[in-house]
């Protein structure tokens, strides 16, 4: 059934969590970084590590289109991502996080739900903004395209040129189900093969936010001496799916006023992340 843009607007009830080192040290290791950085706090957390404790949010039916079936939610697609950072995210850290529909618009796959991730320590110093954006297939919009929030990002598209290198990145069989475990977060499309081929997909995919995750891992590790809390702005749009065992193939050029470009080829070279930035904190 179609989706009413009127719902542009709704806010749900935030959601809190409390960050502990076993979380970080296990989304780390699965990502190929380093399980932390140290911070004079105690350990840090990998940049896309917000993706962990927002994804409750997601599941909370006071933050979706009340107005799908299961079955249209299941066609729920993650198309883009733009995060930033506002300081560490650091073992012991009380976090709560609220969401917003930002947007409701027509794209020729579907539907387009912009959602406004808004992360607050216990002292409410911003700890994170996420645009998480998500295609529901096959379905329309009725009301016409809406937006209410300002500050919207512009995520440039990426002129890949021959200053580009190429990096093998291997996935394993099991990598979406690893996934879920060390992220603590839980889709069955991603770890159930009857769930997935229910939803249309060739069997179980890898998380667009995992394969974000490992590209963020490689620049870190690359450019930034391992150093993850230079990491200001991680973005990107999901395009190919990535299916087990596979090869990915990560494309990155040069940093360039503190930015990094990058996309991630899947091994059949169509795009699974297109239009990647990376922005670095110098000081």
């Amino acid at each position: 059934m179609p989706i009413s843009s009127d719902i542009v607007g709704r806010t749900g009830e935030p959601l809190a969590h409390e960050i502990d080192a076993p979380w970080i040290a296990a989304y780390g290791a699965f990502v190929g970084g380093p399980p932390h950085t140290p911070d004079h706090r105690g350990p840090t957390a990998h940049p896309l590590f917000p993706v962990c404790f927002e994804w409750p949010v997601f599941l909370d039916s006071s933050h979706l289109p009340t107005d799908l079936t299961p079955g249209d939610l299941f066609k729920g697609v993650h198309a883009t991502h733009d995060l930033t950072l506002h300081q560490p995210i650091s073992a012991g850290m009380q976090v709560t996080t609220m969401a917003t529909i930002a947007a409701i618009e027509t794209r020729r796959s579907g539907a387009y739900q912009l959602v406004l991730l808004e992360t607050v320590d216990d002292e409410r110093a911003p700890v994170a903004t996420t645009w998480f954006g998500l295609v529901y297939r096959g379905l329309e919009v009725v009301g016409g395209d809406r937006s209410v929030k300002e500050g919207r990002p512009v995520l440039p598209p990426v002129s890949t040129d021959d200053d580009f290198i190429d990096i093998p990145i291997p996935v394993t069989a099991d990598a979406s189900v690893e996934y879920a475990e060390s992220a603590r977060i839980w889709n069955p499309i991603h770890t159930d093969v009857a769930v997935a081929e229910a939803a249309g997909l060739p069997g179980m995919i890898l998380q667009g936010t995992a394969t974000l995750a490992m590209a963020v891992s490689r620049i870190v590790e690359d450019r930034l001496g391992g150093d993850a809390n230079r990491v200001v702005r991680v973005a990107g749009r999901f395009g190919a799916m990535v299916q087990m065992p596979s090869t990915l193939t990560m494309r990155v050029g040069p940093t360039v006023d503190d930015i990094v470009r990058f996309e991630m080829l899947t091994s059949d070279r169509a795009r699974a992340i297109r239009d990647g930035l990376l922005t670095v904190r110098t000081n």
